[in-house]
């Protein structure tokens, strides 16, 4: 049964949410949540079989309902991961190593919730009694009890460290799937995407950052920065997706979410491997910025190395197959154990627990 009749007992509902996550809704009093929107460069659909066509404005106009539903389940999986991150994340209020780095938390976790706003006025206003029911859902799920929709958004984020990798490897896919509906053929979500893309960007370059005063600082041993790059990287690769993805060819195909760099001077979309595609951009991203975080290591270190695709895969073509970080194939029984000797465990947690006793350990931004 739906407790969302309008948007106001939506927001009811999200107050109680913050009570119920035991969200220190002090440090978010000064800030307004707003639903923003900003124009869109082209009035038209920009693909698929739509093409040319005036943007819909109202579901009603959508000409089917398979258009409508995957409409909704974007809207519903974008939603779900801003309010997954804030649940996520809202511990780390509690022990800042220093102001500037709870200004940055604080200004992250109230910009995940503003577009959990947005992604909600989305569903309220738009999509029905359907949509109410997913905007209710959408404060229901947990975090910590592991019902977020994508597995990256059911991990615990215990620390600064975690934190920081979090805001590099996963808010970057975030940048690039907002890219994707930038181009939407629903002119409401396009116009949303404006503004979020904006914000995302401080998120992503919180993490790029933090990591490179970390670096910098030389607290934090380079074999512990790897273990965690090792967690949070093939975590971000899954959030694109299956890789020969139906989905997302249908959604190409009903103009819903394009390319993440969709012009008119691309050559035909490749439909059956969008998800690829997009997830082989982020790699090739993410070895630029490890290539510059590497050059702040000490010369006698060796460098930061991101994992093969292969490794530690829940979804796609190397799903649940073990392969080491280089790539290379294990023998399954011995899977288990090498996942351990390369991931961040107990002891490596209490070693950063006692390096971060100290403020030090982060660079201070003054």
């Amino acid at each position: 049964m739906t407790r969302v009749a309008t948007f106001d007992d939506w927001k009811d509902m999200f107050r109680q949410w913050e009570k119920e996550i035991d969200l220190d809704v002090s440090k978010f009093k000064d800030y307004e949540f707003e639903i923003k929107f900003e124009p869109t460069e082209c009035e038209e659909i920009e693909f698929g079989d739509f093409k040319g066509r005036k943007k819909w404005e109202t579901v009603l106009q959508i000409p089917d309902q398979r258009i409508r539903d995957g409409l909704q389940h974007l809207i519903v999986y974008q939603g779900d991961t801003e309010f997954g991150s804030v649940e996520q994340q809202r511990r780390l209020l509690r022990h800042p190593p220093n102001d500037y780095d709870l200004g940055s938390l604080v200004r992250v976790m109230r910009e995940e919730m503003r577009h959990g706003w947005q992604m909600c006025y989305l569903l309220v206003n738009y999509f029905g009694h359907s949509g109410k029911i997913e905007a209710q859902k959408l404060l229901e799920r947990r975090s910590f009890k592991k019902t977020r929709l994508l597995g990256s958004f059911n991990q615990s984020i215990d620390t600064w460290l975690d934190f920081f990798c979090f805001t590099q490897f996963v808010d970057r896919d975030g940048k690039y799937q907002l890219g994707m509906l930038h181009h939407s053929g629903f002119g409401p979500l396009a116009r949303s995407m404006g503004p979020m893309r904006k914000e995302e960007f401080y998120h992503v370059l919180t993490g790029h950052t933090g990591l490179a005063r970390i670096i910098k600082a030389g607290r934090v041993p380079r074999d512990l920065l790897q273990r965690f790059v090792n967690k949070w990287y093939p975590s971000a690769l899954d959030l694109f997706g299956v890789d020969n993805s139906t989905s997302a060819a249908w959604f190409y195909v009903w103009g819903l979410k394009g390319r993440y760099d969709e012009h008119p001077d691309l050559p035909p979309a490749d439909r059956e491997n969008l998800n690829d595609e997009a997830r082989h951009h982020y790699m090739q991203e993410m070895r630029a910025l490890f290539a510059d975080l590497n050059q702040r290591l000490p010369a006698d270190q060796s460098p930061l190395r991101l994992p093969e695709e292969k490794f530690n895969r829940k979804m796609g073509r190397y799903a649940d197959m073990a392969f080491d970080v280089n790539g290379e194939p294990l023998a399954a029984a011995d899977y288990m154990a090498y996942l351990a000797s390369v991931l961040p465990g107990p002891e490596d947690y209490r070693r950063l627990e006692e390096i971060c006793k100290d403020k030090d350990w982060i660079v201070a931004v003054s």
